[in-house]
């Protein structure tokens, strides 16, 4: 698996976020750019997965957000992690979106 998530992009859509599992796992948001603008995750307490989540966020897209891609992970807090290590290693910075997070509590990764 590659430390960045390289999935397609989707449409933030409720009819794509429909199509989803309610699998858990991590997700990601993106302007029409392509550019991350939040990193988040389906957990044990998410209702309906990924489904739910990514509904959520159609229905009140976050900082422009306008395309999504998920990944079916059951580790999704260490994946989680992982993905925002490496945005915070690509940008020196979180994700807009990301206000939750406490940079400091993250690891550091250099990804080659």
């Amino acid at each position: 698996m590659a430390v960045r998530m390289t999935k397609p992009w989707r449409p933030l859509t409720l009819t794509e976020a429909k199509r989803l599992s309610g699998n858990l796992g991590v997700y990601e948001l993106s302007n029409e750019e392509g550019e991350v603008v939040f990193i988040g995750a389906a957990t044990g307490r998410s209702l309906y997965g990924l489904r739910g989540e990514v509904m959520a966020k159609a229905e009140h897209p976050p900082a422009g957000a306008t395309q999504f891609r998920v990944e079916v992970n059951t580790a999704y807090r260490t994946r989680h992690g992982e993905l925002l290590a490496v945005y915070m290693h690509d940008h020196g910075r979180l994700p807009v979106a990301n206000t939750d997070v406490d940079p400091k509590r993250l690891g550091r990764l250099s990804p080659g």
